[in-house]
């Protein structure tokens, strides 16, 4: 409850320009939308650009900052905004159904992690997907989005998520069971 008073004061004085409460908006959500943009991206490069982009639009567009979603949603979903967008702009794709075969859209296989797997494995496994099918995956499995969002923020069909998602799924399956075999 006090985290989140001091949260709105922090954004109120954010809206009147002073830039020490804006330091401290950054430095409480810097970590935190990094990863996010890290898992979108694959990339800290792109990671770091994105956030701080982000952090930027952020704090010129903070008068429509309703108070709707807490700071924290709010700033987040500018953050995987900006991450898909620079995504767009410089690499990747998603497969069309067309691509894929009847299989790949009917089968639905779960990725199932043991206990004691480590997880940089797993990360460096959902790293390793093609940018389109990893995009899918991380706002789907991690970031938890419905598949209607996923589709409205990626221009893209329902139908054409689940098949990324699907696919990223079998893809991720195929990694984990090859590493679990080595």
């Amino acid at each position: 409850m006090k985290q989140a008073i001091y949260q709105d004061i922090l954004v109120e004085k954010c809206k009147k320009g002073d830039s020490r409460a804006q330091y401290n908006l950054y430095s409480q959500y810097v970590k935190q939308m990094y990863n996010v943009a890290y898992r979108i991206t694959g990339s800290s490069f792109e990671a770091e650009d994105a956030v701080q982009e982000s952090f930027i639009k952020a704090f010129q567009k903070l008068g429509s900052f309703k108070g709707k979603a807490t700071f924290g949603a709010w700033l987040k979903r500018i953050v995987i905004n900006v991450s898909i967008s620079n995504l767009r702009k410089n690499r990747y794709q998603y497969v069309s159904i067309d691509e894929l075969g009847e299989q790949d859209i009917l089968v639905e296989q779960e990725v199932l992690v043991e206990d004691g797997f480590p997880i940089n494995e797993v990360r460096n496994a959902i790293e390793d997907l093609p940018d389109g099918a990893r995009v899918v995956f991380v706002l789907k499995a991690i970031e938890e989005y419905k598949f209607n969002e996923i589709s409205e923020m990626l221009g893209l069909s329902v139908s054409n998520c689940k098949v990324q998602y699907h696919r990223s799924k079998k893809l991720l399956n195929k990694k984990l069971k090859g590493v679990m075999n080595d």
